[in-house]
């Protein structure tokens, strides 16, 4: 007989059942326990939940029954012992960061980051005496390089933001292991169904959930995946005090969001490989960086670390700014907007809205051109979408 057991899930009933806690009036959508704390039956019964000796909640900024339920649902998708649900992915990414680094430490990085990422590495973390070094990732031969003695977290992203670059998270998770430091991995553009870094090696999985996991633009919120053991002797301390907790609603909107995650990414992940061949034949188009076709650099990793090609891809329109622009404003079905991951399909310049705290020169070390736009696919047809994209492309 087949184990139909809660730990042998696929991940499309996990995401709809997985870390229910009902209450008594057995209501079927999770309840949202919007309060900021909870009361005891006894003095003695108080104490012995501060001391821990008790289960159960002390005050929402530590957990709440809603956030709880979120992240369990999280850790049944990812494979991870323990998770913190934040207010923000950028909470997420300077917690997961932060909490363990002290003065003296040496973080390793792959230089193509999310803007406020590279910040956080860059700027942020030297001012605390945390020294950092930034590197090609698809390039492991740049990351044994820039290991030192007192080397302490490697940080990626892949795909990465906004041109889809690759690493090798199981050739980085093994260096991070030979020299004692912890690897973490900035998954959003995978999703956890497209790519698993745990499984690959890595000690810490960061999403932004305000991306794919609620993916209908409603809200914020983020999420730190990990072992238990790290959790709890790093990232519990640092969180309960610096207070980036997420607030109940936003964790109940996040779990309606998970309920449909593998719908959505599945639509949207086969429209974005039809855009992508599309585009590549297209005269106006310049080059285009998918990683689910066969030309993308790092084809032969993404082939052994993930399960598709992403919801999102890159491509350079002829003409620059002008042409990009352009094109951007000839579209009707796809809209503007920095954000991604969404029901909707949303463009984006990285050059003047993401990416436009960085030099020149980094942007260019990155890829990112004046013609570089970044599509986040969306659930509507793809025929509507390359309808909308062919015009534009006329019309620019």
């Amino acid at each position: 007989m087949t184990d139909h057991s809660e730990d042998s899930w696929n991940p499309q009933t996990a995401l709809v059942h997985g870390g229910v806690q009902r209450s008594h009036f057995g209501e079927t959508s999770e309840a949202i326990y919007l309060t900021q704390g909870f009361v005891y039956d006894s003095a003695e019964a108080a104490e012995a939940r501060f001391k821990g000796e008790e289960p159960g909640f002390v005050y929402s900024r530590y957990a709440n029954p809603t956030v709880d339920m979120f992240e369990r649902r999280m850790c049944a998708l990812e494979g991870a012992e323990e998770a913190r649900a934040m207010a923000s992915g950028m909470a997420a990414v300077t917690a997961a960061l932060l909490c363990a680094l002290r003065a003296g430490d040496h973080v390793v990085a792959g230089r193509a980051l999310f803007g406020s990422c590279r910040w956080v590495v860059e700027t942020l973390m030297p001012r605390y005496g945390i020294e950092a070094t930034l590197i090609d990732g698809s390039k492991i031969a740049e990351w044994k390089a820039a290991i030192r003695p007192n080397t302490r977290l490697l940080f990626l992203e892949s795909p990465t933001n906004p041109t889809l670059e690759v690493a090798d998270i199981a050739a980085v998770a093994d260096l991070a292991n030979e020299i004692g430091a912890r690897l973490v991995v900035d998954n959003v553009f995978a999703t956890p169904l497209l790519q698993k870094p745990l499984e690959l090696g890595a000690h810490t999985v960061v999403y932004s959930a305000t991306k794919h996991i609620d993916g209908q633009g409603r809200c914020l919120g983020g999420v730190v995946l990990s072992d238990k053991e790290w959790v709890d002797e790093h990232l519990q301390d640092f969180f309960r005090h610096t207070g980036p907790s997420l607030s109940p609603f936003n964790a109940w909107t996040l779990l309606k969001g998970l309920e449909t995650l593998p719908l959505r990414v599945r639509q949207q992940t086969e429209s974005a490989g039809r855009i992508a061949d599309f585009l590549a034949g297209h005269r106006k188009i310049a080059r285009v960086i998918y990683p689910g076709r066969p030309d993308h650099p790092q084809a032969d990793i993404i082939a052994r670390q993930m399960k598709g090609g992403s919801t999102l891809l890159c491509f350079e329109v002829a003409g620059g700014k002008s042409g990009a622009f352009a094109f951007q404003n000839a579209l009707r079905t796809v809209k503007l907007s920095n954000n991604l991951g969404d029901a909707k399909s949303l463009i984006t310049h990285p050059a003047t809205t993401t990416h436009k705290n960085l030099s020149e020169e980094a942007r260019a070390e990155l890829g990112i051109g004046d013609g570089t736009l970044r599509l986040s696919v969306g659930i509507e047809h793809g025929d509507d979408l390359i309808a909308d994209i062919e015009r534009a492309l006329a019309a620019a």
